[in-house]
């Protein structure tokens, strides 16, 4: 049964003691995740699962980024800490008359760490849909721009343009998977990664190439109900669900599922050394 994070059930100090959980993400977020879970006493696995690479249609990105510093948009949403990156990478600042609108947190504090002003982000769902439901009503004309992965689905363009914006698709950057060390995928094959965290669909596609079947015991956990949608379509069970897309209700989802289930925490280590292996 899919268990929600939220509820008020009183953690132990160290309910992961022990316990090795699959990070499926470097960088910084990778890093903070696997602290915050650290402090809970688990061994975090950091394997990267997904990179990006430059566009196979420069000319169009760049072709779409002048016009956005040269004010010809009114809206530019940001779905990602990678399209920051892209803008940075290419020296690209939306105009000033521009609005900038981000999909969640992550995207709004990557954003405002590159001195980009956040004027909109959604409250109650950090998704694309919950971008278009919460698209404030008074700015439903104007141009926007939607730099996104060349995977990307194409419900946020789809849907501003039901709102009535003339929304425009231009791909910043391209995704592509990242292969898992040997040591790595024979740790979860034999469940001694016990936990396995997903966060984003493109994650979840990989895990299900590189690493499924996965042992019946593993717990998956999900960073949202869109990514939770995403893992099934891929063809993986879901116990965990966090409530919001972010790294702390993700890592507070697996707390309380152990904090409930001392079977997950008391189980034990396999350490082979791979703790902190990090695959590239």
């Amino acid at each position: 049964m899919t268990r929600r994070s939220g509820s008020a059930t009183p953690i132990p100090e160290k309910p992961l003691r022990g316990v090795r959980v699959l990070v499926p993400r470097g960088g910084k977020w990778g890093d903070s995740v696997s602290a915050a879970l650290r402090s809970y006493g688990a061994q975090p696995v950091i394997a990267p699962l997904i990179n990006f690479a430059p566009t196979e249609n420069p000319h169009d990105l760049m072709v779409a980024l002048l016009r956005l510093e040269a004010g010809d948009y009114d809206w530019l949403v940001v779905t990602s800490a990678t399209t920051v990156d892209v803008l940075i990478g290419n020296s690209i600042r939306p105009a000033p008359t521009t609005r900038v609108a981000a999909v969640g947190e992550t995207s709004a504090a990557a954003l405002s760490l590159a001195g980009i002003r956040v004027d909109f982000v959604p409250e109650n769902d950090n998704s694309a849909r919950g971008l278009v439901k919460e698209w404030p009503a008074d700015q439903i004309v104007g141009r926007v721009l939607v730099p996104q992965s060349e995977i990307a689905e194409p419900t946020l363009v789809a849907g501003l343009a039901e709102r009535g914006l003339d929304a425009e698709f231009v791909a910043a950057y391209r995704t592509v998977g990242v292969p898992v060390d040997p040591v790595i995928r024979a740790s979860v094959a034999d469940g001694g990664i016990s936990v396995v965290l997903i966060t984003s669909g493109s994650v979840a596609r990989q895990i299900q190439a590189q690493l499924a079947p996965l042992p019946e015991g593993t717990i998956v956990a999900c960073i949202g109900p869109r990514t939770a949608f995403d893992a099934r379509a891929a063809g993986l069970p879901v116990h965990l669900i966090a409530e919001t897309r972010s790294a702390a209700a993700l890592v507070e989802a697996v707390v309380e599922h152990a904090t409930a289930d001392r079977d997950l925490a008391s189980q034990p280590s396999h350490d082979d050394g791979s703790s902190n292996t990090e695959s590239h």
